[in-house]
């Protein structure tokens, strides 16, 4: 009589492959997890960027607000994730006593361009 109790090598094997495919689909997804808190990571900065440099425009008096119609230079702007970001800064006369203020943050992972942009009218009250 055979003992057929334990494993043959072909069963070990076939084991070891579904083992294989199921850690390796998992570190995918760990891979791809991570990728995307990146993406909201710099989505965040920017958002933080752009809400900082809107409130040190408005915090300049009405007459210094210059009006520019042409697209400014960009700037870079450092982050703490060592992205780099273009801020855009765009004042634009609305009538005689407003002016919009636009700011764009742009920036660029894996061949793919980001941009966002917040805006707010500021009216001179004299």
């Amino acid at each position: 009589m055979i003992n057929n109790s334990g494993f043959t090598l072909i069963e070990f094997l076939l084991a070891i492959v579904i083992l294989s495919v199921g850690m390796l689909g998992m570190l995918q997804g760990i891979n791809i997890a991570m990728d995307k808190n990146r993406d909201n990571v710099f989505r965040t900065e920017a958002v933080m960027l752009a809400d900082e440099r809107m409130m040190a425009v408005r915090a300049l008096a009405f007459d210094s607000l210059s009006t520019t119609i042409a697209t400014p230079p960009k700037e870079s702007a450092g982050s703490r994730s060592f992205k780099s970001y273009s801020v855009q800064k765009i004042v634009t006369q609305v009538t005689g006593k407003s002016k919009e203020i636009v700011i764009n943050v742009s920036w660029h992972k894996k061949k793919s361009s980001y941009n966002h942009s917040i805006s707010s009218v500021v009216t001179n009250s004299e």
